[in-house]
């Protein structure tokens, strides 16, 4: 059989343009397109103006594969986040060639990645996180006195799935708690940047017409300003916390670069805790789905199901990119060196060849297979962390939670990298 070329493989103009949209992956309409293109196109190429063109992989073996191959599929050879022509023209101005504002472990590949993963990896490990349960715990139980004080509705996002996992991570970082919404503000607007009402800029024309062809780095240097002082803090008296682990890091016996540690710092206060906010935003699930709480209430074991299940229906982060090192073939397509491709988790994590009815949040779901921390070199630093965040929650609240629905129009974040809920209006009753 011949192998098939990216022409024969075009992805029709209308399911491409979707990919690229941040609105759809906030209505809901990403999936109509990567259930399209599961069936018909499951590797195709979107070529679509304003972009180079680029692969698209929506089956779960095919994500999975292209994980596992990180000498062919770099992350740091391109931008890792889809980006457009004219940005990445201008951030190569700006870094004297490179297409990284900056270099943190999802800008990385070998042998770099492994060193400088390796700087943090043992915070992230579970018989280390078991020494911070207790300390956790507090906070989730202090996070369900908040949401149970707003007397039967609040908005879930904003009262506790936003503050519960960045209290967390920043106190593991050593960032004072009266900093922590300035850590919040410039997290959404840096995830956010597309989202009408989560950018910083409000002003601008979000439109897919107007879509801004300039770059806007105020929010990743306003981190910087924040980070650096803090580090050099963590220098001069450094602490049994995260934060002095990152200033005081080296590699190959020399320290690493402000730059590098800067980006460090970001990845982690960002990453830490937006994912898990837009994972515990499955509570709107739940809301919809009451028998899954009679579940929940009546097998209490349930509970670290109902956290894969909330990571595999949420799937915060949507995409990244990969850059191909060598001409090869894959999934029956010529590819060549330099081909930029998308890995689509949120497909993967709907595949119906992987998982049965998929569309239908089940807390009892078994085997659970969903790719939503990643897989391979790049599997998510902080997967343990996470799931350890929401099921102490979990154990927390449901016990409590006698009934829980929805009390207005939720809404989903605007962005084609990372996404969840922004607003969650619940009306519920807690015991």
């Amino acid at each position: 059989m011949s192998v098939m070329t990216r022409e024969d493989h075009r992805i029709p103009a209308t399911y491409a343009d979707t990919l690229v949209q941040p609105w759809a992956y906030a209505n809901g309409q990403i999936h109509e397109t990567y259930r399209w293109l599961r069936k018909n196109e499951p590797f195709g190429q979107a070529v679509i103006e304003g972009f180079d063109p680029f692969w698209v992989a929506t089956k779960h073996a095919d994500i999975l594969e292209i994980s596992r191959q990180n000498d062919l599929f770099h992350n740091g050879d391109r931008n890792p986040v889809l980006t457009t022509k004219a940005i990445d023209e201008q951030v190569r101005a700006m870094m004297g060639g490179s297409p990284h504002l900056l270099r943190t472990l999802i800008h990385m590949d070998a042998p770099d990645h492994l060193k400088y993963r390796a700087l943090t990896q043992a915070w992230f490990m579970p018989q280390n996180l078991r020494k911070m349960e207790d300390r956790i715990r507090v906070i989730a139980k202090a996070t369900v006195e908040k949401m149970a004080a707003t007397g039967g509705e609040c908005d879930f996002v904003k009262e506790v799935a936003l503050g519960y996992p960045l209290h967390v991570i920043m106190s593991i970082m050593g960032v004072p708690e009266e900093d922590e919404p300035r850590m919040l503000q410039l997290t959404q607007e840096i995830f956010g940047a597309a989202d009408p009402e989560l950018s910083r800029h409000k002003d601008t024309d979000f439109s897919a017409a107007a879509a801004p062809q300039k770059i806007d780095i105020s929010v990743i240097t306003d981190f910087f300003e924040y980070f650096r002082a803090l580090s050099e803090r963590k220098r001069a008296n450094p602490s049994d916390d995260l934060g002095s682990v990152i200033a005081n890091s080296q590699i190959d016996g020399q320290p690493i670069s402000d730059f590098e540690a800067l980006s460090y710092y970001i990845i982690v206060a960002t990453a830490g805790h937006d994912t898990t906010s837009s994972s515990t935003g499955a509570l709107w699930a739940l809301a919809e789905h009451p028998g899954e709480l009679a579940k929940l209430h009546a097998d209490p074991s349930l509970i670290p199901g109902l956290v894969d299940e909330s990571i595999r229906w949420t799937t915060p982060v949507k995409t990244f990119m990969r850059t191909v090192t060598a001409d090869t073939e894959f999934a029956g397509r010529r590819l060549k060196k330099d081909d930029w491709l998308m890995l689509c988790y949120a497909s993967g994590n709907r595949d119906e060849d992987v998982f049965e009815d998929p569309f239908t949040f089940r807390v009892d779901r078994k085997p659970n297979k969903h790719l939503a921390f990643g897989y391979g070199a790049h599997l998510c630093l902080g997967q343990h962390l996470a799931k350890m965040e929401m099921r102490i929650l979990w154990e927390e609240m449901i016990p409590r939670l006698r009934s829980v629905e929805l009390a207005g129009e939720p809404a989903m974040s605007e962005a084609v990298f990372v996404n969840g809920p922004k607003r969650l209006p619940i009306r519920f009753e807690l015991a």
